[in-house]
């Protein structure tokens, strides 16, 4: 026992003795994302992907300066309301995040876990809370197609042939808004979560995330089983980041080799977000803006009117760099599992 407000569960979880609240949320997406199936639940989609800025960082900071206001707004909250901003993104020193929201002049936590950083952010944000270290604290990360190829792939007027195995980024930010206090129109209470490893299984493909990052869902997914003593049928859904459709093939393997099988209640936000069929994005999503516009617009949507009462929601990572990969150095991942309840 850690304090009166938390609870450490086994080896890598935490039980909140005080519920934190998701008041309010918001997402915004560029136009891509706005023409796939969640399309029409998004709170904003880009025309342009420039988003009226000069190059694609200015647009990705413009997405979190944004979408930081806009669930402030949906919570009543001014920026001085919040005690702390989490915060992150996909590029060299956070610059996104830093460009984005400084002006809001809100105390802030830079965090960074690749694409699992909506799942770092929410729980270090509900802990502090919990912990009774803040009353009301934002979290928002955001990724951007352009810029991301840009940070770690090639120019995208080199013009190379992306595999089968490759995903999309998705150009998008998700904001939420947790307190202490549940508002009216609060959408979701965060109730626990398993923090994730460290998981290299010695891939180095990093045009093949979903089979990188794999091992690292699956590690956080049975932890968070042993740890919590519970079975996958305690959730309606447990939902991953942004495996897409090589990753989660993976996932579900190496989970059963564990005893565990989720394959009737999985969901990738990765394969939720295109359309298979319709949209060339190969293997599905993917990037920090890739969960955290799905949980925002959909996932949150689901809870909030009762269609799903539990969900475990496991945002994923991958730990790699241009240093690293030109290094022949291998793609680690990570994964950090959420416990979302409706209210």
């Amino acid at each position: 026992m850690s304090d009166n407000n938390l609870c450490t569960l086994g080896s890598q979880s935490v039980k909140l003795k005080n519920e934190v609240y998701i008041n309010a949320s918001a997402s915004i997406v560029g136009k891509k994302e706005g023409e796939g199936p969640l399309g029409l639940l998004f709170d904003m989609v880009g025309e342009d992907d420039m988003f009226g800025c000069k190059t694609w960082e200015e647009a990705e900071s413009s997405l979190q300066k944004d979408a930081v206001y806009m669930a402030l707004g949906k919570a009543g909250k001014k920026p001085e309301d919040m005690r702390y901003i989490f915060a992150g993104d996909l590029l060299g020193q956070s610059i996104a995040t830093s460009f984005g929201i400084m002006n809001y002049n809100i105390p802030l936590l830079g965090v960074y876990g690749a694409c699992s950083t909506c799942g770092e952010s929410l729980s270090l944000g509900a802990m502090a809370i919990s912990g009774g270290f803040a009353e009301d604290v934002i979290c928002v990360t955001s990724s951007h197609f352009a810029s991301a190829e840009k940070e770690f792939r090639f120019p995208l007027g080199y013009g190379s042939q992306r595999p089968l195995s490759a995903s999309w980024t998705v150009t998008g930010s998700g904001a939420f808004v947790l307190g202490k206090q549940r508002q009216d129109g609060a959408v979701a209470r965060i109730t626990g979560m398993t923090i994730g490893k460290i998981v290299d299984f010695g891939l180095k493909d990093s045009l093949n995330m979903g089979a990188c990052m794999a091992p690292a869902a699956a590690s956080t997914i049975a932890s968070h089983f042993v740890d919590y003593e519970s079975q996958p049928e305690d959730y309606d859904k447990i939902i991953t980041g942004d495996l897409g459709s090589v990753g989660q093939r993976v996932l579900l393997d190496l989970l059963r080799d564990k005893g565990y099988d989720i394959a009737d209640r999985h969901m990738d936000c990765g394969m939720e977000i295109y359309d298979a069929g319709s949209q060339d994005t190969h293997a599905g999503g993917s990037g920090c803006g890739c969960s955290a516009v799905t949980l925002s617009a959909y996932i949150l949507k689901q809870l909030s009117e009762g269609n799903w009462k539990k969900v475990l929601f496991v945002p994923t990572g991958a730990l790699l760099s241009k240093t690293s990969f030109n290094e022949g150095q291998t793609v680690p991942g990570i994964a950090h599992g959420v416990v979302l309840e409706g209210l």
